[in-house]
């Protein structure tokens, strides 16, 4: 019983309060139904908690899955992610430091030096042959010539075009092992390691050594020292993982959408709003697993690898890199799957939600006031499919992420401030046939 001083309700009010008794009449009946078929309704969440089990393992599959497509097997994508590495100063320092020392081990400077120091004093009377002992310190002094050399060589424009041409070659190599290309006659050794070759590059800086009259450096033999990016001794046995991940990367973003699909389906009458946002909240914990799995991951192959053949920083930097594309989907995927969720539990028949939507019903209003005219016919029709609207809405922002060739942060970004705004512009647009009562009915769901 309302005051004598009790203000009258406005237009929005009224129609929020009839939409908040068609709701509590719904949820009453929905509630007696259980009672009568508890058992029905029991029956159908398990089969919803068994989907939502399988959308969680097919999105974490499905993730890796495109990884393993577009940046393990394909060699354009791999030479992309790993090209700004050529100009990275810790790679740099450690690809100058390697060639620097094979240059050292096949000349032999300080023998050489030392040699030529004896054959000097033995020829040339006024000579002391004390002389000889300065062969260690020429042949630092040289040794350092060639490692600055080389390290101009390696900042340079020429060698992240010999960087980017020697990562392609390994990558091939790498692509034949793990699809079990044997016509490419190529293997990877008992460790697994994935290397590049530094061939191309010591001859580059044989020539300007020479170049800038380091005499001894014709003498550089035609050599093929290597330069691992990764190291793993499961390489060669991830083969048929692999390929099994190529194969289905493909098939997985269907059978996930098939079995959102199907949960969604499976859940009770006005329930279904609430098996959406479950079907976010999987998603978004088989991201979290796999990120948990990945930080896992990267700390035992950083224990593993042997510091003779990578230094940890450069160790850091390389698998870092490696996995950057699978993060960023990673990431862009759980993104998606908070929205699924939030609007899931937003458009449900909680009280929270409910609270939630009032708020915002009363922000709307702030901005677009009702109107004494006439509703149009497009925002009645607004109005009254509004929750259709608003699931295609999503399943667009969904699809378009999905089949996303290689989605970028960027593109999560864009594409879900306009999913948002689309959502916003809707409430906005049905506004005025819902405070006119124009609306016969909503979907249920």
């Amino acid at each position: 019983m309302e005051s004598a001083d009790a203000q009258p309700l406005s237009i929005s009010e009224r129609a929020e309060l009839e939409k908040l008794r068609a709701q509590l009449a719904a949820t009453s009946g929905e509630n007696h139904d259980d009672g009568k078929h508890g058992g029905h309704s029991g029956v159908r969440w398990t089969g919803v908690g068994i989907l939502l089990v399988l959308i969680l393992v097919l999105s974490f599959c499905g993730v890796l899955a495109r990884y393993a497509r577009s940046e393990v097997l394909d060699t354009d994508r791999y030479v992309q992610t790993i090209a700004p590495l050529g100009s990275n100063s810790v790679l740099q320092g450690e690809i100058t430091d390697r060639i620097t020392d094979e240059i050292d081990s096949q000349l032999d400077i300080e023998k050489v030096t030392a040699d030529a120091l004896t054959s000097l004093t033995e020829n040339a009377e006024r000579v002391p042959p004390v002389v000889v002992g300065l062969a260690p310190v020429i042949a630092s002094q040289a040794k350092s010539f060639i490692h600055q050399t080389v390290g101009s060589l390696v900042a340079s424009d020429q060698f992240e075009t010999l960087w980017i041409e020697a990562n392609k070659q390994a990558h091939q190599s790498l692509t034949a092992v793990l699809t079990g290309d044997t016509r490419a006659g190529i293997q990877i050794n008992d460790q697994g390691a994935v290397s590049i070759s530094l061939a191309p590059i010591i001859e580059r800086a044989s020539t300007v050594l020479t170049d800038r009259g380091f005499a001894f450096a014709d003498k550089i033999p035609d050599v093929n020292k290597t330069f691992v990016i990764f190291e793993s001794p499961n390489l060669v046995k991830a083969q048929r993982l692999v390929s099994a991940l190529d194969k289905a990367s493909a098939v997985l973003p269907w059978l996930i959408l098939i079995a959102a699909a199907g949960a969604i389906w499976c859940a009770p009458a006005g329930s279904r709003r609430r098996a959406l946002a479950l079907v976010g909240v999987s998603i978004a914990v088989a991201m979290a697993l796999l990120a948990i799995a990945l930080s896992i991951g990267r700390a035992v192959y950083l224990d593993d690898i042997p510091s003779d053949v990578l230094s940890p920083q450069a160790a850091a930097v390389l698998i870092d890199t490696l996995l950057l594309p699978l993060k960023t989907s990673l990431r862009a995927v759980f993104i998606l799957a908070i929205v699924i969720a939030v609007v899931g539990y937003l458009t449900g028949h909680s009280a929270s939600a409910s609270a939630v939507r009032r708020g915002f019903s009363r922000a709307v209003g702030s901005v677009r006031s009702d109107s004494d005219r006439e509703p149009n016919a497009f925002e009645v029709i607004c109005a009254k499919y509004t929750v259709a609207l608003r699931v295609l809405f999503v399943a667009i922002a969904v699809a378009v992420l999905i089949f996303w060739r290689y989605p970028s942060g960027v593109v999560v970004a864009v594409t879900v401030l306009i999913t948002v705004l689309a959502l916003l512009a809707l409430e906005l647009i049905a506004r005025p046939a819902r405070a006119r009562g124009n609306v016969v009915g909503t979907q249920k769901m």
